[in-house]
């Protein structure tokens, strides 16, 4: 028992002298002079093991689309003890990929203290092509270096690579896989309608038809009623117009040959406007007798005989000698007439 405690004495002694030994020299080392700035730990370190510090992960939202559908690919890295990565190396115009379209491109960088810093690239993507059916994201080389404080972009020496992996999306479609031995159609032939659903058809028929009959007769009824509605109104606006041209006529000055032709023009004007709106014939631009004649094939003969008279006087005092235009009681007489047949000409 002695003996072995000696020992385990001796041994205590050992430690704490190679501890001290190992202070001394320590404290031994010179100073770093002022002003200068310590090289970095990781200059030394194996860039194989500097990849322990920078982790890339990546992910897809879907693992099959249909053609047109939007899914994102998302490329994740983490960067600690004082590395960074070169962004250049993510940009779209970098993604390999199969038949596939970059719809956008979302990059973010958040800073989570202790050295670590995470990168988060997400790609929008979709297909319009269904060959190959299998879309492939390809990998990328991604460049990472130490960063130095005061350090310019343009002075980044990359200390090393690293692969992104990649991804694969399935293009699915309405039509199965073996086109060859896919049946489109249900072979069974139907089975025989009910006897009860054979004898309600004509029934569903009928009252299909019965519900028309309503509907058609009211649609009837309510065209009927527009169309009288609209001729009302059209007839309306036609004789308050007339009565505030005659009104303007009886103002007009007819003491002189001038004030008389012009007399005789709104008097034609007027009675030819009636005759187009009462009977519905075009009167403007034909003669009394071209007007006599469209109105007998309307049916108007016995009617209209006044009207065509009143016309060709009209036409006879508007284009005659001025020793034929009637005098100032006969232009008079003329407007009361016109005011006759207006009255009388009813379709």
């Amino acid at each position: 028992m002695t003996v072995h405690r000696a020992r385990r004495t001796a041994g205590l002694f050992a430690c704490v002298f190679a501890g001290f030994i190992l202070s001394a020299a320590v404290t031994a080392q010179p100073a770093p002079e002022a002003g200068s700035q310590p090289e970095s730990q990781l200059d030394d370190i194996d860039p194989r093991f500097m990849r322990s510090f920078v982790v890339v992960r990546t992910s897809v939202d879907r693992s099959a689309v249909w053609i047109g559908d939007r899914f994102t690919f998302t490329i994740t890295v983490e960067c600690s003890n004082g590395t960074d990565i070169l962004t250049d190396d993510l940009s779209r115009e970098r993604l390999q990929m199969q038949e596939l379209d970059i719809l956008g491109v979302e990059e973010t960088r958040e800073d989570l203290g202790d050295g670590l810093i995470v990168y988060r690239f997400v790609y929008h993507l979709t297909t319009y092509s269904f060959f190959p059916a299998t879309k492939n994201i390809g990998e990328m080389l991604l460049r990472y270096y130490v960063r130095r404080p005061g350090q310019r972009p343009e002075d980044i020496v990359p200390a090393g690579e690293i692969t992104v992996p990649g991804a694969t999306v399935v293009v699915r479609s309405l039509l199965p896989d073996n086109l060859e031995s896919a049946q489109y159609r249900y072979e069974r032939n139907p089975g025989p309608r009910a006897a009860a659903l054979t004898l309600m058809q004509p029934i569903g028929i009928g009252l299909v038809i019965v519900s028309i009959v309503p509907a058609a007769l009211w649609a009837a009824v309510f065209l009927r009623r527009l169309r009288q509605r609209q001729r009302w109104e059209s007839a309306r606006r036609l004789r308050l117009h007339e009565r505030a041209a005659l009104d303007e006529l009886r103002a007009l000055d007819v003491e002189d040959e001038a004030g008389r032709r012009v007399a005789y023009d709104r008097l034609s004007a007027l009675v030819r406007g009636h005759v187009s709106g009462a009977w519905g014939v075009s009167a403007d631009g034909l003669t009394p007798d071209e007007i006599a004649v469209a109105l007998s094939a309307q049916g108007h003969t016995d009617d209209s005989a006044g009207a065509v008279l009143f016309l060709d006087t009209c036409d006879k005092a508007r284009y005659g000698m001025p020793e034929e235009l009637p005098s100032r009681d006969a232009c008079l007489s003329a407007i009361d007439q016109a005011a006759e047949l207006i009255g009388l000409g009813q379709p």
